[in-house]
């Protein structure tokens, strides 16, 4: 089955990139109008293209107070000048909740760990919450995600085979591992249990990262496009709920705010920082194959060992965009490693995200045997 998978994924990859080389064609050509004898004889190898919906920026051209990753103007655009924050954050146990901070994140990752549990890498820079918690370590799929958005990574460690990758990786320089780098930057909570009680502070981090001259603006961002209208593509999608396990996650819409609210196991999931509950303009299901990395040890317990989970967030997949109560069905895209994430439709349309925040919920491919996910959208 694995090998019927990656043959899936190999011919994805070939007729995509034609459509990619047909696209950068077609935008080279679009300011030239073909003659009519021109039409008439060379019928046109390329897609059928929507519009450009009014108001929608990106994936590059955005302008210098416009955040790439949400699409929305900023009230100073000097936060822009530093580099994004991805943190990693804790979803388990149950005292953890509510975490600290995870609201204001401009993305969010929610992805599987051993033991079925899931964990957060949130992805800040429009906004600086005062403390962001609890931190708990890394993992394969921050070598991901760091990397993707050119991000100072802040963690609480990790096992030897993943910190020896991150401090192998590009982004060497700027992971931040507060065992190492303590206060201010990283803390403990003495009033919550350890090891689930060590925060982080931005505005320390970012400070940190001026000290090291690691704290240069990325040059681009850019990747997805956004539009205050979606497309007439979609079908409804009120409700998503994804069940990793003995995580139940839920999203509802809320057509009042236009937002979508989140549910952890039955419960509104809220941000300590604010004691609001947490909300997303964009939710987004990426199935990325999963397996485990058998030379990778996370925990060993009276014989029993937990293994690294190495999700392939590269090259292409299947995606499912949720925003303003529909969802639009495609694909994700990422051709190299320091590349974010594009989407697309089945019809090889781009896909607009609503501007605001986006979390994704990472999530095995259909076909997997292990680490399969349950998902309900309605």
């Amino acid at each position: 089955m694995f090998r019927n998978v990656r043959w899936l994924v190999v011919s994805g990859l070939v007729w995509l990139a034609l459509f990619s080389i047909a696209f950068n064609r077609r935008a080279a050509m679009q300011t030239a109008e073909p003659t009519a004898e021109a039409t008439a004889a060379t019928p046109t190898p390329y897609p059928t293209w929507e519009p450009t919906p009014e108001g929608a920026v990106g994936p590059f051209d955005f302008a210098p107070d416009v955040n790439p990753l949400t699409g929305l103007r900023v009230d100073d655009p000097a936060v822009l000048k530093r580099r994004p924050l991805a943190v990693k954050i804790s979803n388990a146990p149950a005292l953890v909740r509510p975490q600290a901070g995870i609201g204001e994140a401009d993305l969010v990752f929610e992805h599987l760990t051993e033991g079925r549990l899931t964990r957060f890498t949130a992805v800040f820079w429009t906004h600086t919450p005062p403390r962001v918690g609890s931190i708990r370590s890394a993992r394969l799929i921050d070598l991901e995600i760091a990397r993707m958005y050119d991000a100072i990574f802040a963690f609480s460690g990790a096992s030897g085979g993943v910190r020896e990758k991150i401090f192998s990786s590009p982004f060497a320089d700027r992971a931040f591992e507060g065992v190492s780098v303590g206060p201010p930057a990283f803390y403990r909570d003495d009033s919550i249990e350890v090891p689930h009680n060590l925060f982080a502070s931005p505005e320390a981090l970012w400070k940190l990262a001026d000290a090291r001259g690691v704290n240069a603006a990325p040059s681009s961002l850019g990747g997805m496009l956004f539009s205050p209208k979606p497309q007439p593509v979609g079908t409804p999608g009120t409700s998503i709920t994804v069940d990793y396990g003995p995580t139940i996650v839920q999203w509802a819409y809320d057509a009042a705010s236009g937002h979508y609210r989140r549910m952890a196991d039955g419960k509104p999931h809220t941000d300590a920082n604010t004691h609001k509950q947490v909300t997303a303009a964009n939710v987004v299901l990426l199935y990325a194959w999963h397996q485990y990395d058998y030379n990778i040890v996370e925990s060993e317990f009276q014989g029993n060992k937990s293994y690294s989970v190495e999700i392939q967030l590269w090259t292409l997949g299947p995606a499912v965009v949720c925003r303003d109560g529909q969802c639009a069905r495609g694909l994700w895209n990422r051709w190299d490693k320091a590349d974010r994430l594009s989407f697309w439709t089945e019809e090889h349309q781009p896909i607009y995200l609503k501007p605001g925040n986006t979390w994704f919920e990472v999530v095995n491919l259909p076909a997997a045997t292990e680490l399969q996910q349950t998902i309900t959208i309605q």
